[in-house]
């Protein structure tokens, strides 16, 4: 036999032993509706982590130590917000996966939706709930200037980084001259410092990768440390549950936007139209990558935004979520309306299709899982929580 045939048998019988019922465990419901090699497929493709750090062409400075020094600078100093009493660091705390543990973010006006993490942002196609910023830099401005979060200004901004004697010596480092006369321009490039650092806050290995990696090696000895309700959890969340249809790829998401029946009424007083809204931003956003910002000048950056296109299905759509570290970015979905991984697993067990637009998700159905299954749901989403600090 071949060693690619050697290891695709080894490997499969691992995936079928995790798959298997446990001795006075029942087996697991869904578990064998997909063959091993199938589900080893699924699995091998949620990984491996961490994937490549590239810079980002739309932004000079990604990458650059000097900018990164800058932007962590920035990332911290209050000074930005209105108040004086706001950083971004107020709302994405490290010591939460940098977010709030709040289930709406709150600024200088109590906000409509959750904070989502900043960890593993870097590279992503679009930024927020959303997707009303193309790019890390433009998402990093926004909150800055949010009436309803930091309620800052550029001209503020912008008089700060020229009056502030350290954050000038970090201007100047960074971008290699003073800071000049357009606000607009020194407060995105100060924007573009912030997405330096954060494209920095990266999520560090988890039992589950150990897990896939020693599939993908054929290593039994290690795939077996793996605890056994998380396999039976996995065997759900590639199989019946068919989670990883949207929580696709090492970032367990696949970043686009879908309606998943959570009602989209903000403070019962309006409506939150989240990816239509998003859209109709984005596309008249000055900062967007079409614009005079973007420092990619192919413009290779923009063929996103320059194809995307607004839909009525688009109504009531949000952004899907990274996986990774979720145990610890509570609570859950676009408005922070489940507290724990049990009322997000039980949401989509007792999904109210009703509750889904005429052009909604087809692929969601109610998964009608049992109280052990629930519970293996949430083993494995606690194996995808890094062990060290990013």
């Amino acid at each position: 036999m071949s060693a690619r045939g050697t290891f695709v048998v080894i490997a499969a019988c691992i995936v079928a032993t995790a798959m298997a019922p446990q001795a006075g465990v029942m087996a697991q419901p869904g578990a064998s509706d997909f063959p091993e090699a199938e589900a080893l497929k699924r699995i091998l493709q949620l990984g491996p982590w961490p994937v490549a750090a590239r810079n980002d062409p739309s932004n000079r400075v990604s990458g650059n130590a000097d900018a990164v020094a800058f932007g962590a600078a920035l990332f911290i100093d209050t000074r930005l917000s209105g108040s004086q009493r706001i950083a971004c660091a107020t709302c994405h705390r490290p010591d939460r996966a940098f977010t709030d543990g709040r289930d709406r973010g709150v600024g200088a006006a109590r906000g409509d939706r959750n904070t989502l993490t900043l960890l593993d942002v870097a590279g992503q196609r679009w930024y927020g709930w959303d997707g009303a910023n193309d790019s890390l830099w433009s998402q990093s401005l926004r909150p800055i200037v949010d009436s309803r979060e930091m309620n800052g200004d550029l001209a503020r901004l912008a008089a700060l980084v020229r009056s502030d004697a350290a954050l000038r010596q970090h201007y100047v480092r960074t971008f290699g001259s003073a800071p000049g006369t357009r606000d607009d321009r020194i407060a995105v490039d100060s924007a573009k410092a912030i997405a330096a650092y954060v494209e920095t806050l990266r999520s560090t290995r988890t039992a589950f990768d150990d897990y896939r990696d020693a599939l993908a090696r054929g290593d039994v000895s290690t795939a077996s440390r793996y605890p056994t309700a998380a396999r039976r959890g996995l065997a759900l969340f590639v199989g019946k549950g068919r989670c990883d249809l949207c929580h696709s790829g090492p970032r367990f998401s696949n970043g686009e936007f879908h309606d998943v029946g959570v009602p989209f009424f903000a403070e019962r007083t309006r409506v939150d139209s989240g990816r239509y809204d998003g859209i109709r931003r984005l596309q008249a956003s000055p900062y967007n990558l079409l614009g005079a910002f973007n420092d990619d000048p192919a413009r290779s950056t923009a063929t996103s935004t320059r194809h995307v296109s607004l839909a009525h299905r688009n109504y009531g759509e949000f952004r899907v979520p990274s996986l990774r570290n979720v145990a610890r970015t509570a609570p859950y979905m676009h408005d922070g309306s489940l507290a724990t991984l049990r009322h997000v697993i039980r949401h989509y067990s007792d999904l109210d299709e009703d509750r889904l637009h005429a052009d909604g998700e087809s692929i969601l159905r109610p998964l009608r899982l049992s109280d052990v299954d629930i519970d293996d749901l949430v083993a494995f989403l606690e194996t995808l929580t890094s062990a060290g600090p990013p």
